[in-house]
């Protein structure tokens, strides 16, 4: 048996496994109470994210056991593995008691600096009209801001039901697709387990959802997606690769940092909880959960289609393919403003 063989055979019992956690944590669980900046109405189970966790951990320890592959064997890509669930630990207790922010932040940071002490680095990118630009000691910051900025903004963005956990199944599911095609395994094995583990839980977080994600889920898909971003970056001679998994994430991104952007103009402070992001004034205006949650999902599908064409582009003109992306979520923003206005509703 082959070992790519292997992990698709991995994939249905590992999403099955993630369904009977998601189950337990509906059947034990961590209430979220409904405030103002929520938009449920009743105490809903948080902390369905474990069921996607367990489901990557097991997965990973049975394919790093039974598999051939060398790179699973690399100190490297054990110390990711570490630093997913250390992260994970801590979202799952910081769902139980609601830790500070900065808290959060620190967790991250320590986790992303294990990641970048296993070797995960970007050291280049190569840039329209400047071809491959060597990246040297601004390589760690940019990789460290990326890992925490991700985790920040997958989990800023879990506000409605489906939404990430839709997402996440269909830009890991892509990103196994392009890692199997450049021969990245760990990449292929990771996302494979991935996409998994949100497709066992997905179900249940449908609207109206029986189960929240919670920081346990929304933190890790960040985390390892931002992680598996830089290992992409080994698909190539150019690490530009890297820009694989923004691409494919570029709706989250997108809105989160659109966000940040916009509330620090206005003088608000940007860690205090709030409902502002692009997809929930598009809920608040009238637009239905479900109908939400499937424009991100053509969002991702869209990105997808946009990152294989990426792979067969000249490594200078790779970061171009950012621009449709771009566009799309300019149309998306112009289309939320006019339902705001429609609906008489500001910003605060």
């Amino acid at each position: 048996m082959s070992d790519v063989t292997l992990i698709l055979l991995l994939a249905l019992p590992l999403a099955l496994i993630s369904a009977a956690v998601v189950r337990a944590m509906i059947a034990w669980p961590i209430l979220d109470h409904p405030d103002a900046r929520k938009a449920h109405t009743r105490p809903t189970p948080r902390g369905g994210g474990v069921g996607p966790v367990v489901a990557f951990i097991l997965g990973m320890f049975a394919f790093y056991h039974l598999a051939a592959l060398a790179p699973l064997a690399e100190e490297r890509f054990v110390s990711v593995v570490v630093a997913a669930v250390a992260i994970a630990a801590v979202s799952l207790a910081d769902d139980a008691w609601d830790f500070r922010f900065f808290v959060k932040l620190g967790a991250q940071a320590l986790a992303a600096m294990v990641a970048m002490g296993a070797g995960l680095v970007l050291h280049r990118l190569s840039l329209p009209g400047f071809g491959e630009v060597p990246l040297g000691w601004l390589g760690y910051a940019i990789t460290l801001f990326w890992i925490v900025g991700c985790t920040n903004a997958v989990n800023f963005m879990d506000g409605l039901d489906g939404l990430v956990g839709g997402v996440m199944v269909v830009a890991c599911a892509a990103l196994a697709a392009i890692a199997a095609a450049n021969e990245g395994w760990f990449v292929f094995a990771a996302a494979v387990f991935l996409t998994a583990g949100f497709a066992g839980f997905l179900p249940f977080n449908l609207h109206p959802a029986r189960i929240f994600m919670g920081d346990v889920g929304s933190q890790f898909a960040g985390f390892m997606l931002a992680v598996l971003a830089v290992a992409a970056g080994g698909f190539e001679a150019s690490q530009v690769s890297f820009l694989i998994v923004p691409l494919l994430l570029f709706g989250l991104l997108y809105d989160a940092s659109f966000t940040l952007i916009r509330r620090a103009a206005m003088g608000e402070k940007v860690s205090a909880p709030h409902r502002s992001h692009l997809y929930q004034m598009a809920q608040r205006s009238g637009m239905s959960v479900r109908w939400v949650a499937a424009v991100h999902g053509g969002f991702v599908l869209f990105h997808t289609a946009l990152a294989f064409l990426f792979m067969g582009l000249a490594p200078a003109d790779k970061p171009l393919v950012v621009l449709p992306a771009l566009v799309l979520q300019l149309g998306w923003t112009s289309y939320v403003l006019r339902r705001m206005r429609r609906a008489g509703i500001g910003w605060r």
